[in-house]
């Protein structure tokens, strides 16, 4: 038997959850379904960084207006999320990535951007006292931070099926077809349909695009994260290297977070990864180099989670170029966690209302289909 819903969101991730929970505020009826359980893969095991800086120009405005939910997050969901807002720091570790910092805060104060803001050394040893006295500055967000994953994913599918949301977790969406206008997909021996199909399915997504004839250049990643043993507390912020592509956190019990190095091997069918702990080595390593008090840790734990990368490291997100009721939601090539609030509010206006205020026209899947237009 078939159960008509008002739309159905393929995808247990941040950006499915949220998806359908703005859904819901809009008086819709949506079904969620996640092969695993929400937060199994990228949106539950991600390093939680909530920011705004650095990001490639065409996702800014999405990443701003998520920006404005995140920091009434409790509001929307009952749950404070554990997020917290200390500032994100990008340190230039030598004058030529100083440069490189210099011509990004100039070109985005040149498009009316000001959320990233230079710094010299000594504003960057305020923020950032443990850091090498050679880095020369870089690069501040002060309202970004950061939150954990698994709880904010968590609650955006608690607080969804708490408006009215069916969710159907442990059981993959399968059979997806559209017949009389109306999206059918089979989960089990369940079956629903609705005018309107949302593919938030993360590592999984391109599958379901190529299979609707909209295929996308999108790989299967595991980004590698690690957890050291304590140290006394030396930072605030969310601290990013401009050259070295890491990223660390300090936690309230003296444990750091590495992460946004190197990638684990994903074996995508099996729900696996496998870690490259010479890569992992690596990454320990630069950061002790950063921050002597580093030194004397131990990494105790290290992680990957399996997500989709586009070839352009931007997400696809919007309609489909192919399909009416069709909408897609995936690709978020490791950045993707700050922005799952409003990718969210922002798929539910283009589903009821037809279009949003927020900028995402350089986003949409058309960028690879380019007959299509």
């Amino acid at each position: 038997m078939t159960k008509r819903v008002d739309a159905i969101v393929v995808g247990g991730g941040i950006h499915g959850c949220s998806t359908a929970l703005h859904l819901c505020l809009a008086g819709m009826e949506p079904v969620l379904i996640e092969k695993d359980y929400a937060g199994r893969h990228a949106s539950g095991v991600n390093a939680g960084g909530v920011r705004q800086l650095a990001r490639h120009i065409p996702e800014i405005p999405l990443s701003i207006r998520s920006m404005g939910i995140w920091e009434r997050i409790e509001d929307l969901l009952d749950d404070d999320c554990s997020f917290e807002s200390h500032g994100q720091v990008l340190v230039a570790e030598n004058q030529a990535e100083l440069e490189v910092c210099r011509s990004r805060v100039a070109e985005l104060n040149a498009l009316g951007l000001t959320h990233e803001e230079l710094i010299d050394a000594a504003e960057l040893k305020r923020l950032v006292p443990a850091v090498a006295d050679t880095c020369p500055g870089g690069v501040v967000s002060r309202r970004d931070g950061a939150a954990n994953p698994a709880q904010t994913t968590t609650a955006f599918r608690r607080k969804a099926a708490t408006l009215g949301a069916t969710v159907c977790e442990g059981v993959a969406a399968s059979n997806i077809r559209q017949l009389d206008g109306f999206w059918h997909v089979d989960v089990g021996a369940d079956s629903f349909a609705a005018p309107v199909l949302v593919n938030a399915a993360g590592a999984w997504a391109g599958q379901i695009a190529a299979s609707l004839g909209e295929p996308v250049p999108v790989e299967t990643v595991a980004p590698m994260l690690m957890i050291t043993s304590r140290v006394p507390h030396f930072i605030d912020p969310v601290v990013i290297l401009r050259g070295r592509k890491l990223s660390f956190k300090q936690f309230a019990n003296g444990t750091v977070l590495i992460g946004g190095g190197h990638l684990a091997t994903p074996y995508q069918d099996r729900n696996e990864t496998v870690l490259d702990w010479r890569s992992l080595a690596v990454s320990a390593r630069t950061v002790f180099e950063l921050f002597p008090v580093m030194r004397g840790a131990t990494i105790v734990r290290a992680w990957a989670g399996i997500e989709a990368r586009m070839k352009d490291d931007l997400p696809v997100l919007g309609p489909s170029a192919r399909h009416k009721g069709l909408y897609h939601q995936f690709g978020f090539s490791l950045h993707g966690f700050q922005l799952g609030p409003g990718a969210g509010a922002v798929m539910a206006e283009l589903i009821v209302n037809g279009g949003t205020q927020t900028r995402i026209g350089d986003l949409g899947i058309d960028r690879f289909h380019p007959s299509t237009l």
